[in-house]
């Protein structure tokens, strides 16, 4: 019995550590941006289907780099392709010049700063990197 206890617990915290590696992802923009964004707008963008935010002004995506977990979660989650098809993806639009994938920042901070300074971009990153200075406008 004590057997069967032990082992239960292994497995309760092995899958209490594998959710908890998981952190929320925030979406954001400068806080000036006032257009109103759901999932399919915020896919479009990142996808380079628009360029434009929804309620008008230029949007320019930043993202954390290919293979990072942050990447990898967005890119499985909020866009709904797995890293591999995003990257075959993006060859494509590369390749037919319809489209360029985001810039790459590598930290979360930077990221922060760069949109906390400029009305145009738009990116994401833990929801526990998001300060006062940019405006959520999304969480998964």
């Amino acid at each position: 019995m004590k057997v069967q206890t032990s082992i239960m617990m292994c497995f309760a915290l092995l899958f209490l550590t594998t959710v908890s590696s998981h952190a929320e992802l925030a979406v954001i923009v400068h806080p000036s941006n006032g257009a109103a964004m759901d999932k399919d707008a915020i896919t479009r963008i990142f996808l380079g289907k628009s360029r434009a935010f929804p309620g008008g002004g230029e949007s320019i995506p930043i993202s954390f780099p290919e293979g990072t977990p942050e990447s990898d979660e967005f890119s499985q989650n909020i866009l709904g392709k797995t890293p591999k098809q995003l990257k075959a993806y993006w060859a494509k639009m590369i390749f037919t010049g319809k489209g360029t994938p985001p810039k790459q920042v590598p930290t979360a901070q930077e990221i922060v700063n760069l949109i906390a300074n400029n009305p145009s971009f738009i990116g994401f990153v833990p929801s526990a990197s998001v300060s006062g200075a940019v405006k959520v406008v999304g969480k998964f």
